[in-house]
């Protein structure tokens, strides 16, 4: 299964990069994996027994915990001496640094070290101690055995997130997704407590990290997008904005309001009109006089301009201060001082989480392919590789063929059979490989020759690695580093 490019995210990436494409606006991250692994087995317990977690985590906990990791009690007593004051405050950290650095293997600020999140430049230190624990602890080889999950877990978002993010590209006019230079990029974490969705804006860079749970957070995705798209307009049109901030007294006397609305008027002013934008998109306009009562105190106003702004061409990002000038202070000062704020926290959206559906289960040359998968993983490479060829027995599907092949192959690299090793990994590009196995088996084909002293061929298959679109950003990571290590060995 291959990483995704979200249909309308590239369009930016072709405005912005002269027709590069950008890699996976959905996908997995090789850095937040590691450091989810490494609080993990140092502390990080919450909800560790919800029906809603990914299997994956309990298997590298457990996996870890049996691990004799001598970076381990140092990463343990960093954790006890900079646990925040609540669980979500202090995973938040945590994620915040995984996005912040470059890595693996070396978790280095992105950045200058003074430009860092406060709660990134809180963690001082972490980054040499996650790079010995990384080294230590085999988290290279752990994440590349984990990614049939997160293949899986992306799966489960594709559709129904590249239909929304069209979905708002479509209302709000948008020929590209934003702004040229700017990212939307949605990582999915398997390792951290169910049922979250947290956000990020570091720059040019907006992020989106969700965690298992029973349905996709499509919707709390789509709220993320709109923020993306809509956050800098509301910046580029701050003067005309704050000429309207006297309304703002009425936010403060929304008990259930949270403070970052009360404190900041344009990120007030943006979430109203997101929230008249959604009750547009789905048809649900009694919500709006809910949201009007939490606090979103611009909500109605926006939900009576939205016919307008839909009747006329222009994109919103030409249109906005045509919806922002015309706000009546005294129109809108009535409005509010009329409204009664709800005094206990909205649950309106909220569902109780259920548990997980499992797969369905596995048949024929899949199920075959699966427990070889495990057999492999386990290091029991001769069954391995007698379901792998049974494989080939079992389909006529190429691309099947192909995954068999590189397990074969994978099996002749751990004997220390190169010559057998390479061939197979040939046998798997002629096989119509998935985008996942066919980054990977050039990966594999650049060790093996770099193995054999001949870098210029090793240089050439680290370059095709990088070229396969739909290839996770692991294999990608994989072939850029072995690029860089082929480039500085001695001739």
């Amino acid at each position: 299964m291959n990483r995704f490019v979200l249909p309308g995210l590239l369009l930016v990436t072709l405005a912005a990069r002269a027709g590069t494409p950008e890699r996976g606006q959905l996908d997995a991250s090789p850095a937040l994996f590691a450091i989810m692994a490494a609080i993990n087995v140092a502390g990080y317990d919450a909800e560790v027994s919800s029906p809603n977690n990914d299997p994956l985590r309990a298997e590298i906990r457990k996996e870890l915990a049996g691990k004799n990791i001598p970076s381990l009690r140092a990463l343990k007593q960093f954790y006890v001496e900079h646990r925040a004051g609540n669980a979500s405050a202090n995973v938040n950290q945590y994620i915040s640094f995984a996005l912040s650095v470059d890595g693996p293997p070396l978790f280095a600020l992105k950045g200058r070290s003074v430009d860092a999140p406060p709660d990134v430049a809180s963690l001082e230190g972490l980054g040499p101690l996650m790079a010995a624990f990384y080294r230590e602890a085999g988290i290279e080889e752990i994440w590349n055995r984990s990614q049939p999950s997160f293949d899986r877990a992306i799966e489960r978002y594709h559709d129904d997130v590249s239909a929304a993010v069209l979905q708002v590209n479509g209302y709000l006019r948008n020929q590209t997704s934003g702004m040229a230079g700017r990212r939307f990029q949605i990582y999915v974490d398997l390792l951290a407590a169910p049922n979250q969705i947290q956000t990020r804006s570091y720059a040019n860079d907006y992020y989106v990290v969700v965690t298992p749970s029973a349905e996709p957070r499509i919707r709390d995705v789509r709220h993320a997008y709109l923020h993306y798209l809509l956050d800098p307009l509301a910046t580029h049109n701050a003067e005309i904005i704050m000429r309207k901030r006297g309304l703002s007294d009425h936010a403060q006397r929304a008990p259930t309001l949270d403070e970052s609305f009360k404190s900041d008027y344009l990120l007030l002013v943006t979430e109203s009109l997101i929230k008249a934008i959604e009750a547009r998109i789905d048809k649900k306009p009694e919500l709006v006089a809910e949201d009007m009562r939490e606090g979103y105190i611009l909500t109605t106003y926006f939900t009576e301009q939205l016919p307008v702004y839909e009747k006329q061409e222009q994109a919103m990002r030409l249109y906005y201060p045509d919806l922002i000038r015309p706000i009546d202070l005294k129109h809108e000062d009535i409005r509010l001082s009329q409204l009664e704020f709800v005094a206990d926290a909205p649950t309106r959206r909220a569902k109780a989480p259920a548990p997980a559906p499992a797969p369905p289960p596995l048949e024929g040359a899949y199920k075959t392919l699966d427990q070889a998968e495990q057999l492999y993983t386990a290091r029991n490479l001769e069954p391995a590789r007698q379901l792998y060829l049974k494989v080939l027995e079992e389909t006529p599907e190429m691309p099947m063929h192909a995954k068999a092949y590189y397990g074969l192959a994978r099996v002749a690299a751990l004997e220390k059979n190169p010559e057998l090793a390479e061939r197979l990994f040939q046998k798997t590009l002629e096989c119509q490989p998935e985008p996942q196995v066919r980054a990977w088996t050039l990966v594999y084909l650049g060790r093996l020759s770099d193995a054999a002293g001949d870098r210029e061929q090793a240089a050439k298959h680290y370059q095709e690695a990088l070229t396969v679109e739909g290839a996770s950003a692991a294999a990608h990571q994989a072939a850029e580093q072995g690029a860089q290590r082929s480039l500085q060995k001695p001739n």
